[in-house]
């Protein structure tokens, strides 16, 4: 498994807490230094259902300056996730990525259901 976080998010923390206390390992990624691939993305999407929009830090300032609520639907996905790809502030954290699931943001109900079941 592969965890993006983002160092000074609290939900990060939350995330990585939760982990530790579970006692799952997991290889942990910088999220604006290493932002994942875009294979990771693909992958990723095809586990949200092919829902773009869950991948998306929605709440975060530089998804608002870029003024993406407004285009976002009008982007061919193929442009988002190169977006994405190329920019790990654009991308919804945590972002664990597992070889049978994946999730994004930090409810740790899901977490506990995916992560401790498998």
């Amino acid at each position: 498994m592969i965890l993006y976080i983002h160092m000074t998010c609290s939900t990060c923390k939350k995330a990585l807490s939760f982990l530790e206390r579970n006692k799952i390992t997991c290889e942990v990624r910088d999220i604006v230094k290493h932002p994942p691939s875009r294979k990771e993305l693909e992958t990723m999407l095809e586990f949200q259902g092919g829902n773009i929009k869950k991948l998306l830090n929605t709440s975060g300032m530089l998804y608002r300056e870029m003024g993406l609520s407004a285009k976002i639907a009008s982007i061919p996905t193929e442009e988002v996730l190169s977006l994405l790809s190329q920019n790990g502030m654009l991308i919804k954290r945590p972002f664990l990525l597992a070889e049978s699931f994946g999730l994004t943001g930090f409810k740790e109900e899901e977490w506990c259901n995916r992560c401790l079941s498998r």
